[in-house]
């Protein structure tokens, strides 16, 4: 061994270079150098009651890979001059409650490659997530009324507005407070009573985009919590009574809803090219007369360039009707039947294709 007067040696043991890091020969570094370290145990938290677990302090909804990968990321401590790190983890069920976590650490410090297998259990506990602390609790902040204007709501519109419901927690974030605390026809409609005030306007403002209607809030007060009143929310949302291409009478003639707006509907008029805007206010007095599954669609077996004829499918007679504004030569012609008199439709983009067929053409 060369001790000589400015010579480098290993600071434990003398020996000569190569060296490494603090002035280590490899044996001495390999000896006091520890890759990683990880806890023995580590308890993680699971909801006994819809199983979603508990991550830094907030509920998500993850598999058990998830929870494996992040116990070990969060508690997986590398040596901070350590480069290049790879990692491979292994699972072993011990019993419901007990996983081992069998962990391979591979890594370079000061350029020497370093190979480490260390072994965690991983157990789990029960708890209760807040939204079923509430939920057990009957929480709510919000309740959601559907109704109709001057009408009941049909049951396959009850269907449909409430799975539009399903649609928006889809979409929606995993918070946990946009769950249903209950929900159930009333007299004239149907209630939904939900745990955040959030959701339910989101549902109010979808509802209103694609059904159309008016949404009125109103806020209650039923107490205070820390110095701050405590409010919950009732959303009344009111679908109007007839659909998108219906045929409605509004200011003494015939009109055809065609789009919904953010404050009402777009008019389209039957019997001339006349279009305009209309509030929920303004169509209040609008009276319904048919349905797009109550037309009936004929073809023209003679027309010039305002009657076309065709057989009337109650009878089978030869018939004649005013064709609309916008009739073009070998077009069917969409027809209902008022005061014992038939009416020609304009055609609306939703007329491309065919409603459903009347009961007076089957």
């Amino acid at each position: 061994m060369d001790n000589r007067l400015g010579g480098e040696f290993c600071l434990v043991c003398g020996a000569e270079p190569p060296l490494f890091g603090d002035r280590m020969c490899e044996p001495c570094l390999r000896t006091r150098t520890q890759l990683a370290k990880v806890p023995q145990n580590i308890p993680w938290v699971r909801c006994a009651r819809c199983g979603i677990v508990e991550i830094q302090g907030k509920w998500e909804n993850i598999t058990d890979t998830e929870v494996w990968d992040e116990l070990l990321h969060r508690h997986l401590e590398i040596h901070p001059k350590a480069e290049d790190i790879n990692l491979g983890m292994e699972t072993v069920t011990v019993s419901d409650r007990h996983t081992l976590l069998h962990v391979q650490v591979e890594g370079t410090i000061d350029q020497l490659l370093f190979k480490e297998e260390h072994t965690m259990r991983a157990r789990m506990a029960n708890g209760v997530c807040l939204t079923c602390t509430r939920r057990a609790g009957n929480y709510f902040e919000a309740t959601v009324q559907l109704r109709s204007s001057g009408r009941r709501l049909t049951e396959k519109e009850l269907t449909s507005l409430r799975g539009t419901l399903d649609d928006v927690l889809e979409k929606l974030s995993d918070d946990p407070m946009f769950f249903i605390t209950s929900e159930g026809p009333v007299t004239g409609g149907f209630d939904v009573v939900l745990g955040s005030k959030g959701l339910a306007r989101t549902w109010g403002r979808h509802m209103v985009t694609e059904y159309g209607g008016m949404i009125v809030e109103t806020n209650s007060t039923v107490g205070r919590k820390d110095g701050v009143d405590v409010t919950r929310l009732t959303l009344l949302y009111r679908k109007p009574g007839y659909e998108i291409g219906d045929v409605v009478v509004w200011r003494d003639n015939m009109w055809r809803p065609s789009s919904w707006t953010k404050e009402g509907a777009l008019m389209e008029r039957v019997d001339r090219q006349e279009r305009t805007g209309a509030s929920w206010r303004d169509l209040e007095s609008a009276k319904v007369i048919a349905q797009r599954h109550e037309f009936t669609t004929v073809d023209f077996i003679n027309e010039d360039a305002s009657v076309g004829e065709f057989l009337d499918p109650n009878d089978w007679t030869m018939q004649s009707v005013r064709l609309p504004f916008d009739h073009t030569t070998g077009r069917k012609g969409i027809l209902i039947r008022r005061d014992g008199e038939w009416i020609a439709l304009h055609h609306m983009g939703l007329d491309t294709a065919s409603p459903e067929p009347s009961k007076e053409s089957q």
